[in-house]
């Protein structure tokens, strides 16, 4: 049979800058290079956040299945952001050390391990590369010192200026055509800016209010780079210019992006955008809107652990919507999908059960459990043995990949596998083996997904719980269903939902308040 992951149907991804769904080639096939915008490190990431980085990795894990080699750069920004997108307000980092009343430096380090830890959970594969942005604060001058010998920028008591009526089609990712922008509507009335677009390079630390925690020397005084520019510059360092695809939310493609590719433009002379293929996940949105930190409380990782969800359930529930489309949330959606999980893993353990051990997969075993730094394509799991049922499975599969990462679309795939009556064990295990090495559920390593999580507020131990499972289990026997739906009832005021007929691990969840 043929390799589907590397005779399959042709990739095809949306781009952003030019709106369509195109086939997608890398500019050297032996590696493709993806770059994404990462978090600025002055709070925990809330899941709205983290969802750009399971899309990220869906992507990557998508092109590895396909053949591709990734190299794959992920950003921290600890300096630089301000307050909102454009330039106004305060430093992110320098306000969260204010209000923190801890040193910013510890501040950026406890919130980067947290981010990292938080993708560790949520078994998104480790990039090639971490670049911080404070490391390269003096390539970052020298770009901007490029900038400034292109004739592209203009100095202000407040700093150095992009002027982005310089470049072609400024603002063509975003829709919005710069005649249509608005100073109000845009920045802050920042006093000699020349159009309402322009944005810093570098910012000028004030003459009073004391010496700022992250500033530095330049040419354009003592201050810090701008946002923008710290992508442009790391980006190009390690992953050249042009590049294949740059990823992010969708947020960003409205101005970040669009004076990232000014830069790019202005800086390297070519009427290009540095990249390839741009590729922008939409919102996670709760029921009143947008999910953000702003509104002061916020959903995290941790704050859905504590209630009961698994990390690994929020990205069930990613891959359930289109990453072009909003992704609902609440808790009600979250919970169901957490009991989705469960249902998908109790049946890949009844399978085990049925085959002997190191019979069902034969391949390395850091192939069929694919959480690490590496990740391959199993073609040993398919070739010469699969059914041509199975492989119809996998071809289909492919198919609906292919298609701009249709996850919606696989999920039925994997039920329908689990579910077909003439498929043998050995051959459903392959299939699932194979797919999850996309869909990222450790669907085969059951150890590494603990579903039994307790909320820190429940009343009852997980001793107790499992106690009185064990007495509503005797009471079915023998018949004393009134005994066994009081043991029920005291489970459910407990915040313990049953799930009769599941496999034992997992008979019992959590539910949210």
């Amino acid at each position: 049979m043929t390799n589907p992951g590397t005779q399959g149907k042709p990739l095809r991804l949306f781009n952003s800058l030019t709106r369509k769904v195109e086939e997608f080639h890398p500019m050297n096939r032996a590696e493709t290079r993806i770059y994404s915008c990462g978090p600025t490190v002055y709070n925990d990431a809330h899941i709205g956040n983290l969802r750009a980085y399971v899309f990220t990795d869906t992507l990557r894990r998508a092109l590895t299945w396909k053949g591709q080699t990734v190299k794959h750069v992920i950003n921290i920004t600890d300096v630089g952001h301000l307050t909102s997108d454009q330039d106004e307000g305060e430093d992110k980092m320098e306000l969260a050390s204010q209000k923190m009343a801890r040193d910013i430096w510890q501040i950026a380090d406890h919130f980067t391990r947290a981010f990292k830890d938080d993708l560790r959970k949520l078994n998104v594969l480790r990039p090639s590369l971490w670049s911080t942005a404070t490391d390269h604060i003096q390539e970052m001058i020298a770009c901007a010192e490029r900038l400034q010998r292109a004739g592209v920028t203009y100095e202000l008591p407040t700093g150095l200026y992009f002027d982005t009526t310089k470049v072609p089609n400024y603002g063509s990712l975003s829709l919005t055509p710069m005649e249509g922008q608005s100073e109000g509507a845009r920045v802050e009335r920042i006093e000699g800016k020349r159009n309402p677009s322009d944005f810093a390079i570098w910012r000028r630390s004030p003459e009073t209010g004391g010496k700022r925690q992250m500033e530095w020397l330049s040419p354009w005084g003592a201050g810090a780079p701008g946002w923008h520019l710290e992508c442009s510059v790391m980006s190009m360092k390690y992953l050249g210019s042009p590049f294949d695809i740059h990823t992010g939310g969708i947020d960003h493609r409205e101005i970040h992006h669009c004076n990232e590719i000014a830069q790019n433009q202005a800086c390297t002379g070519a009427d290009h955008s540095g990249a390839n293929w741009w590729m922008h996940n939409n919102f996670l949105v709760d029921r009143s809107g947008k999910m953000s930190k702003s509104k002061g409380e916020f959903a995290t990782l941790t704050s859905l652990i504590k209630r009961g969800i698994h990390p690994l359930a929020f990205r069930l529930l990613c891959l359930s919507t289109h990453y072009r489309s909003e992704l609902e949330f609440s808790p009600e959606i979250v919970a169901g999908q957490q009991v989705r999980l469960k249902r998908l893993l109790g049946a890949v353990t009844a399978l085990r059960l049925k085959v002997a051990p190191g019979e069902w997969l034969r391949i390395p075993r850091e192939i069929a459990y694919s959480s690490g730094a590496s990740l391959s394509y199993p073609r040993s799991v398919l070739e010469n043995t699969l059914s041509p049922e199975a492989q119809q499975f996998v071809q289909s599969f492919d198919g609906e990949l292919a298609e701009d990462l249709m996850t919606p679309r696989l999920l039925p795939i994997l039920d329908e596998v689990l579910g077909h009556a003439k498929l043998s064990p050995e051959d459903k295990l392959r299939v699932i083996a194979s797919m999850d090495m996309v869909l990222g559920l450790n669907l085969l390593d059951t150890r590494r997904v603990d579903l039994s999580v307790r909320p820190e507020s429940a009343p009852l131990s997980e001793q107790e719980v499992e106690a009185l499972l064990l007495q509503r289990q005797e009471a079915r026997k023998a018949k004393d269903f009134a005994r066994a739906d009081q043991i029920r009832e005291q489970l459910n005021l407990a915040g313990i939902d049953l799930m009769d007929g599941q496999q034992p691990a997992w008979e019992w969840r959590p539910s949210l308040a």
